[in-house]
Parts: C-alpha cells; structure tokens; sequence
C-alpha cells in the first residue's frame, strides 16, 4: 500500500514523540496542530494499513513497516535540515523547506545527496 505525505508526518511524529515515551492520538493531536477528528481519520487509516497499532488503553505503536517508513522519513528530515542550515539558511526555514523535500525526493536523489553530505 502506497502511504500518502501526511500519512508519513503521521508516522514520522508518532516515532519522534515515542522516542520520549508512550503516544497517544492526542499527543499527535498537540504535537502536529491537528484536530482530534483529523488525527483519528489518519489513526484509522494508518491502522487498517498496517502501520499503527494501539493498545486497548489508546497507546499507539508503530508496526515494523511503520517504523520502516518513519525512520526514513526522519532521515531525511534530519538530514535535509542540517545541510540546509550549513548552507546557510535559518533553523526554521531549513526544516520548514525539509519537511517538503522529503516527501517528494526519490530514494536514488536522497541516497546521492546522502553520500555527497556525509563524505565531506
């Protein structure tokens, strides 16, 4: 199943926020700016694709292709926003304009641009 971009935020927030402890649909809610219908539509798409799962209290978890997707997204995220910045544009532009490019760069762009940044 192909994952649509905010499905990715999702994904990509759910293990930001779980590197800190426990994520609830709230926590998601609080931490993006979304309302609760919002963030649960996305819960429940996530979850019948097979990237989420939550506990009988409500505790999200990330399936082993969730967290595949999320790291990459990470990633991306992190390294787009630190080359950005060494380029010299402000923190918050940088990760502004990397949140876009991440959903849209293909693995081939990502991978050259990841070997370029890491070997200087």
């Amino acid at each position: 199943m192909h994952i649509q971009e905010s499905g990715e935020m999702y994904l990509e927030t759910i293990y930001v926020l779980s590197e800190k402890g426990p994520v609830r649909a709230i926590d998601v809610g609080e931490y993006m700016g979304y309302s609760k219908p919002s963030v649960s539509r996305a819960m429940g798409l996530l979850k019948s694709g097979g990237y989420v799962v939550a506990d009988k209290d409500g505790y999200l978890t990330l399936t082993d292709v969730g967290e595949e997707v999320a790291k990459k997204i990470f990633e991306r995220h992190t390294l787009i926003t630190d080359f950005l910045i060494r380029l010299g544009v402000d923190k918050e532009t940088a990760s502004e304009d990397a949140c876009r490019i991440e959903h849209h760069i293909s693995d081939e762009s990502f991978e050259a641009m990841k070997r370029h940044i890491l070997n200087k």
